[in-house]
């Protein structure tokens, strides 16, 4: 059986298909098995009371690749954090950078993998508005058990009462004074009795003077009448 030419022809253009296809096939699956910058990933995480920041590298193909840190301050500064090298899988292969990182603080990652990436995660990595570590609260000292003594209340102005005057309390009142008779001095010691008493020697010195007077009275009316008979 003879070949003719446009079988021959035929044939070519087949093979001709076929190995175009075969190398926009392995075109293609090279181009997804290369590294670039969507297979890594950034985040702010913690570890207990720490910060750290975690890069994930997700790259099939497996190419080395640096990861270099860069905290930014809000007047464009930036502070290198750090520096590690990583080589992805498709599972994912993190790379830690302890960092005591700020609440809303903002970070640049740059990778650079061989001739085929140098450029920045985009966008920058913010870290989260609440800090892995929080400030203890001010302990509160206890009440004290001592009750504190209550002030004393002064009494109103209005509820002292008056002092009396002088005049007030020497004075007694009209109408309450007695118009008896004070007792006599002598007579205190009339009211007492027991052994002690002067009555017998008040009453001899009375009778003595009686008698006195009596003689001097004599005389006297007997001296004026022999005055008149002169």
């Amino acid at each position: 059986m003879s070949i003719t030419h446009r079988g021959v022809r035929r044939s070519v253009r087949i093979l001709g298909v076929a190995s175009a296809s075969t190398a926009v096939v392995l075109g293609l699956s090279s181009s997804a098995l290369a590294c670039n910058i969507r297979d890594f990933k950034a985040e702010a995480k913690c570890d207990g009371d720490k910060g750290v920041i975690v890069v994930t590298d997700t790259d099939r193909s497996g190419t080395p690749a640096t990861v270099t840190v860069f905290l930014k301050d809000s007047g464009g500064v930036e502070t290198q954090v750090g520096k590690q090298e990583v080589k992805g899988s498709a599972e994912g292969t993190p790379v830690s950078f302890p960092e005591d990182w700020k609440p809303s603080a903002t970070y640049r990652v740059h990778i650079k993998a061989a001739n085929i990436v140098d450029e920045d995660i985009q966008p920058d990595l913010v870290t989260p508005s609440t800090a892995c570590k929080t400030d203890s609260p001010t302990p509160t000292p206890p009440a004290s058990s001592t009750p504190k003594p209550s002030p004393s209340k002064s009494a109103p102005a209005g509820s002292a009462s008056p002092t009396p005057s002088a005049s007030e309390s020497s004075s007694a009142p009209a109408g309450t004074s007695s118009n008896a008779p004070s007792p006599a001095a002598g007579d205190s010691n009339l009211a007492e009795t027991g052994a002690n008493s002067n009555t017998g020697l008040i009453a001899g010195i009375a009778g003595a003077l009686v008698v006195v007077g009596g003689g001097a009275v004599y005389f006297g009316m007997r001296r004026r009448g022999a005055r008149g008979n002169s």
